[in-house]
């Protein structure tokens, strides 16, 4: 099969013009590399997808090509057999779909080649990759990034807070704070034991405060905690504080380790009177709350919002990592090993 594969005039002719592509590929690289390189992946993703269909060589058709092409370009990556796989897997993943239009197209050769991979390694469809895509080009996610993002499903989360925000907040203002929150948020960089209440939660956030801005979403900036707001005679504390780059507005968040109450609601209306009366500056929009609770029960989070006047969002959070609520190792105490070498010592005189 091998030797028959090197003699085939059509493949001889083809993988000479293959060979030319990749040192032109090569010459515009030094300029552009990967949306150069991830150009011709694409062309030879689709080469190859078409040879495979329309040219009977064989079962080793890759092997040889890899062989072939690591021979003319030995000080070149990427064209082992393995990642030949891959670009074919890439360009079938996308090309099936017949209205992947150009654009969609020039954006994957955008997006480094090991985050296409996990891309569409972990993704089930085209809409969800694009968006991860799209995403990774908005944020210069790294990879780390881009695989937790999407393994945490904001695919699915984003946008899906429930808010009043179309009623207090003007166009397209409301869009965009509509779309910054999400639901449920993850926390599954925290571990918290059963019986944890509102300010063991605070402290653990604020104690991974880099991943609790990577779950907000970008454009977040972390103010303080428990900050104080005076108002009359009486001083009262924001859980967290933060302002909004992309919205131009501060954020008042708060946390409650139950069911969403309507109570809830109006409290983080007054907060947000209190910060847009004190805190807010010609050229911030209006403050809005995010009110972060165990459970809510869709209704009567819509009834409560349906009549406040600020804008607020209220989301469910998860965490994945919960401790007993008694701690106690399976190993004894230092009061139980003391006993019973007690006990030990006692026989030992008696014997």
């Amino acid at each position: 099969m091998k030797s028959n594969l090197i003699l085939n005039k059509e493949y001889k002719v083809w993988l000479a013009d293959l060979k030319l592509k990749v040192r032109k590929a090569q010459l515009k690289a030094a300029v552009k590399v990967n949306s150069e390189m991830l150009s011709f992946y694409w062309e030879l993703g689709a080469d190859i997808v078409a040879k495979q269909a329309g040219a009977k060589w064989g079962d080793g058709f890759l092997s040889q090509l890899s062989k072939d092409l690591m021979s003319e370009f030995p000080d070149m990556k990427g064209f082992s057999k393995r990642n030949l796989e891959l670009i074919r897997q890439w360009y079938v993943f996308y090309g099936k779909d017949k209205s992947i239009a150009k654009q969609p197209v020039s954006q994957l050769t955008q997006v480094p080649w090991g985050h296409n991979i996990a891309i569409i390694a972990k993704c089930k469809n085209i809409k969800e990759a694009l968006y991860y895509v799209q995403n990774t080009l908005v944020h210069n996610w790294s990879r780390d990034v881009l695989v937790h993002q999407i393994e945490s499903g904001l695919y699915r989360r984003e946008g899906k807070s429930l808010t009043n925000f179309a009623i207090t907040l003007p166009k397209p203002q409301s869009d965009l704070a509509h779309q910054t929150l999400k639901n449920p948020y993850i926390f599954d960089f925290l571990s918290m034991r059963k019986d944890y209440d509102e300010c063991d939660l605070e402290t653990a956030l604020i104690g991974h405060v880099t991943q609790f801005l990577l779950e907000l979403g970008a454009g977040f900036s972390f103010l303080g905690r428990q900050v104080p707001i005076q108002v009359g005679t009486k001083e009262f504390f924001l859980d967290l504080l933060f302002y909004h780059a992309r919205l131009h507005c501060y954020v008042v968040v708060e946390l409650k380790t139950g069911d969403f109450e309507p109570a809830n609601a109006g409290q983080l209306n007054f907060y947000i009177k209190a910060v847009d009366s004190q805190l807010r500056k010609d050229g911030d929009n209006p403050t809005i709350g995010l009110l972060l609770c165990k459970n809510r029960e869709k209704l009567i989070a819509e009834y409560a919002l349906s009549d406040i006047h600020k804008p607020i969002g209220v989301s469910e959070y998860q965490i994945t990592h919960q401790l007993p609520k008694k701690l106690k190792s399976s190993l004894p105490t230092i009061e139980e090993i003391e006993k019973e070498l007690g006990k030990d010592i006692g026989k030992g005189a008696r014997k």
